[in-house]
C-alpha cells in the first residue's frame, strides 16, 4: 500500500496570488488551476491582468474559478498595503541582485506571492514594497520561466513546506 503524501494540517495555510500585469488569459487560467490543487489561495488580478470571467482563463482554468478566491484590484500596490497593514510578509518572484533562490526560503503559513508581466518581470516600484525577492535558478540558456510555470514551482514548495511529508514524495 502507498503511503499518503498528505500530513495533517496543525495551522491553516493562505496564499495570496498577486498577479500585477500578467497578458496572457492562458496564464491566469493555469494560476487559477494550480491554486485549486494547493487550496487555501486567494488570486488577485491587478492592472490589466484578464479576470477570472474572460473565456481563455476559463479555457485553461477548467472551472477553477469556482473554487479559487479571487479579486479584482485596480493596482498591485493598494492590495500589498492592504496585506502588509495586516502583518502578511510579501515575497516578489523575480531574478535580483538580492533574491534568494525558492528553495532557500522558509515560508511563513499567510504569505503574499508577487508574479509580474511575462516580458517586463515585477516592476520595480513592487520590488521595493516587497519583504523579500525570491527566485529560480536557472540552468539553462534562458533566464527566465513562463509565468504560470514558475508559479507553480513557487506553490509546489509552500505546499511540501506545509502540506506534504516531505519524506513520502521525495
Amino acid at each position: 500500500m502507498i503511503k499518503s503524501p498528505i500530513k495533517t494540517i496543525k495551522e491553516a495555510i493562505t496564499i495570496h496570488i498577486i498577479l500585477d500585469n500578467i497578458r496572457s488569459a492562458y496564464n491566469v487560467g493555469a494560476f487559477l488551476r494550480t491554486a485549486d490543487s494547493i487550496g487555501h489561495c486567494h488570486i488577485y488580478t491587478c492592472g490589466y491582468t484578464p479576470e477570472a470571467g474572460h473565456p481563455k482563463v476559463h479555457k485553461t482554468a477548467l472551472g477553477a474559478e469556482e473554487s479559487v478566491p479571487h479579486s479584482k484590484v485596480a493596482n498591485a500596490t493598494g492590495i500589498i498595503q492592504t496585506l502588509r497593514d495586516r502583518q502578511i510578509p510579501i515575497f516578489a518572484v523575480e531574478l535580483t541582485e538580492d533574491s534568494i533562490p525558492f528553495h532557500h526560503v522558509t515560508y511563513p503559513h499567510e504569505l503574499a506571492l508577487v508574479f509580474g508581466n511575462e516580458i517586463d518581470g515585477v516592476s520595480p516600484e513592487i520590488l521595493s514594497l516587497a519583504d523579500q525577492t525570491v527566485s529560480i535558478p536557472m540552468l539553462g540558456m534562458k533566464k527566465s520561466l513562463n509565468v504560470a510555470t514558475a508559479g507553480g514551482i513557487l506553490l509546489a514548495e509552500i505546499a511540501k513546506q506545509h502540506i506534504y511529508d516531505a519524506k513520502a514524495v521525495c
